[in-house]
């Protein structure tokens, strides 16, 4: 590690509000277990004209799964004391059950359930109680890739952790996080506080400078994949808790940072509710949260015994800020990739039959493609005639075909270009048997919209689009949990006289998923 500069990270922390434009944030980063940089700025709440403090509690979000993880470790023990009690949770399995080490290490293949509440025909800013996330996780019977085998961001793992430690403890997760992790910790107005519409201490804000910032709505009981309220002094004492016990092999950080495998050896990216990342040939370990209205990361390097942390009351890049926090004090510098320009051969959609998921490519200029795969956009650099790479992925042409790489996921997929119009006789009414739920698809004036119907009730409806021979997308920018799964992918099946049985609806979060075709 050069020299750490003070100086370089203050002045970056001076351009945030100007950059990352938004009510308010609060970051910090620490040094050998001390406080370097504490600072806060902005208003936790506009309309009152309340301040943003270090003291301010603000949702975690996700940031919460490996205090989970941590309580599982320090509460029960290792993961494999609680296999059988998931098998009996998931009793509905038809085929290989994850192992609740396949849980914390987001390797499950269970498909996210925040994802399948759309599905489920749940309204974004509607009431999910505890007992609707049990129906709908004890309802599964399927993964999307067998376990093990592949990484996947899965909430609902975390949510079955919680109900699987409070059910062999006997005690509830608030009270095993306050007493195991919080007070030895000296994390001292942290709290699990599961409904979200309970917590009114800080605003959480939607939008930007062009359309405004409004109150974000969120009435969603969540507990394991999130939930925790902390103050960027709480989140500073849970670094100085990590630094104070490094030296020790039994100390919980320790046990949930070490690294996690695949089923065939390949080093893993995730383990325990911690993301794994490199920076300047450093290893990184920490985590991002995001509600809507909300954003968080905390970054942690052991070898420096450095910590860097970012906490937003609105739906800025907290995850960027912490990174560019975290190279600052290593001093690791970033140069751009050498680009060529796209040509046109690139643009367009591409299907991977197996998993039903679709890659859109488009020109974004100077050398960039935006890409669509994942949950949000991606920006991919074309650095040769036929490679393109982002931060996550990396493809490769060869005529007709891309040949897609996501190495932390340890996902190959052959994806074929999709050419030619769709057929319009798409309109129907589709039934998910494993979700006991139904897709209505319908034409109304020449254009088509999709609505989803399930337990959780009637969505609004949404507009399709084709990308190719029976594969349409279906955008979905809002959801209960955020971000929202982004666009599904529909793919149909035809039998031997070419009429519709069927297909499969899937995203990132959630792949594959059937669906046959009913008669009203």
């Amino acid at each position: 590690m050069s020299k750490f500069d003070l100086s370089a990270l203050e002045a970056f922390v001076r351009t945030i509000p100007q950059h990352y434009k938004g009510p308010g944030g609060a970051v910090a980063v620490l040094k050998d277990g001390k406080v370097v940089l504490r600072h806060a700025w902005g208003f936790a709440d506009l309309a009152a004209r309340k301040a943003m403090t270090p003291e301010t509690r603000m949702p975690i979000c996700s940031v919460s799964k490996q205090f989970t993880c941590a309580v599982l470790l320090d509460s029960v023990g290792e993961p494999e004391v609680l296999d059988d009690a998931l098998a009996a949770y998931l009793d509905k399995f038809a085929e290989k059950r994850p192992s609740v080490r396949d849980l914390c290490n987001n390797q499950s293949g269970l498909r996210d359930y925040w994802a399948l509440t759309v599905l489920c025909g749940a309204d974004p800013e509607g009431v999910f109680m505890p007992e609707q996330a049990q129906s709908l996780l004890r309802r599964l019977k399927t993964t999307h890739f067998a376990p093990g085998t592949h990484y996947s961001y899965c909430n609902g793992n975390f949510r079955i952790l919680a109900d699987l430690i409070e059910q062999h403890t006997g005690r509830t997760l608030i009270e095993l996080l306050s007493e195991r992790i919080f007070q030895p910790a000296g994390m001292k107005t942290a709290e699990l506080i599961p409904d979200t519409a309970l917590f009114d201490e800080c605003i959480g804000y939607e939008g930007d400078t062009v359309r405004g910032f409004l109150p974000a709505v969120n009435r969603l009981h969540w507990m394991g994949d999130a939930g925790i309220c902390a103050s960027l002094d709480d989140m500073i004492a849970w670094e100085q808790f990590i630094d104070a016990t490094r030296d020790d092999e039994n100390g919980i950080y320790r046990r949930l940072s070490g690294p996690q495998t695949f089923s065939d050896g390949a080093a893993a990216p995730y383990g325990l509710g911690l993301k794994f990342e490199e920076t300047g040939g450093k290893r990184l370990t920490g985590h991002g949260g995001a509600l809507r209205g909300w954003r968080s990361q905390r970054w942690h390097c052991a070898d420096e015994r450095l910590s860097a942390i970012a906490l937003f009351n609105f739906e800025g890049g907290a995850s960027d800020v912490a990174f560019k926090l975290m190279n600052i004090a290593l001093g690791v510098s970033t140069s751009e990739p050498v680009r060529v320009e796209a040509d046109a051969a690139w643009f367009g959609s591409w299907l991977d039959h197996e998993t039903g998921l679709v890659l859109s490519l488009e020109d974004a200029g100077r050398g960039r493609m935006k890409a669509r795969f994942g949950t949000g956009p991606e920006m991919m650099d074309v650095v040769g005639e036929n490679e393109a790479r982002s931060s996550m992925t990396t493809i490769r042409r060869d005529g007709d075909t891309i040949h897609l790489a996501r190495e932390d996921e340890n996902l190959s997929l052959t994806m074929q270009r999709l050419q030619g119009a769709a057929k319009q006789d798409v309109a129907g009414r589709y039934r998910s048997d494993e979700l006991e739920a139904d897709l209505l698809i319908v034409n109304e004036g020449g254009a088509f919209y999709g609505a989803f119907e399930g337990f959780l009730g009637k969505s609004d409806m949404y507009s399709l689009y084709e990308a190719g021979p029976d594969v349409w997308l279906l955008p979905v920018q809002r959801s209960m949990d955020a971000p929202s799964p982004g666009e599904w992918k529909l793919v149909f099946h035809r039998d031997a006289k070419g009429e519709i049985t069927g297909m499969t609806v899937g995203c990132w979060l959630a792949r594959h998923v059937d669906y046959r075709r009913i008669q009203e």
